[in-house]
């Protein structure tokens, strides 16, 4: 097989596309579009969200030491455009965008997003200034997920969500499942028995996993 060599680039795709909101003391607040965002320690639970140093926001995150990450789905995305495409600086992108700020759990500043899937409420532990971009790492302290993602049983259905993934330039949808975690290594049946439930709309597993915590991989 042949491969074509191009210049060292971030080319790891795809990769969520989320809102961060975030506000500061003196009661301004903002949306900024993010695609450079991930897992990077379970415990405690951190994310991380890189930023340019000339984005508005990232003054505010700076100032405060909070921010929100906001899954997006598919209703959101024209707005979750926008955001990425226009300053804070020079308009409210959230009423430009019709969408609406609300409390988010743990946060003093930083809001969340009115209807987003989930939103993850996150204090900055540590900045690292990598270059072109800064690197915010943040605990998780809270999550909020929409009731209707979550069934009868506890378990987050976020394959429900409509979510979006961002690769290469393009916004691309999520939601067929094509496997479930250990699905290589379990007996015929059980993968044939448990993939007929997800497609039939059903998530039948024998415990759920908590709210904002994975499956833990032996072997590793």
């Amino acid at each position: 097989m042949e491969y074509r060599s191009l210049p060292p680039a971030t080319m790891l795709n795809p990769a969520p596309v989320v809102l961060v909101s975030c506000g500061d003391e003196n009661g301004k607040r903002n949306l900024v579009t993010v695609a450079w965002t991930g897992t990077v320690n379970s415990e405690p639970p951190m994310v991380s969200v890189s930023l340019k140093k000339e984005r508005y926001s990232h003054g505010l995150i700076l100032s405060s030491g909070e921010y929100v990450i906001n899954l997006a789905d598919e209703p959101m995305l024209k707005a979750v455009d926008f955001c990425g495409v226009r300053s804070g600086r020079d308009l409210d992108k959230a009423e430009a965008a019709g969408l609406t700020f609300a409390p988010a759990e743990g946060m003093r500043f930083a809001p969340g997003v009115e209807g987003a899937p989930a939103r993850l409420s996150c204090r900055v532990r540590q900045v690292l200034e990598l270059g072109s971009h800064d690197l915010f790492l943040g605990e998780v302290v809270a999550v909020q997920v929409r009731k209707d993602l979550v069934d009868e049983r506890g378990a987050v259905r976020l394959e429900r969500g409509k979510l979006v993934a961002y690769s290469h330039g393009l916004y691309q949808r999520l939601g067929q499942v094509l496997g479930f975690f250990g699905y290589s290594v379990a007996r015929e049946e059980v993968r044939q028995r448990r993939m007929a439930a997800f497609r039939n709309g059903q998530r039948r597993e024998p415990t759920a996993a908590p709210v904002g915590r994975s499956p833990k991989a032996k072997g590793r």
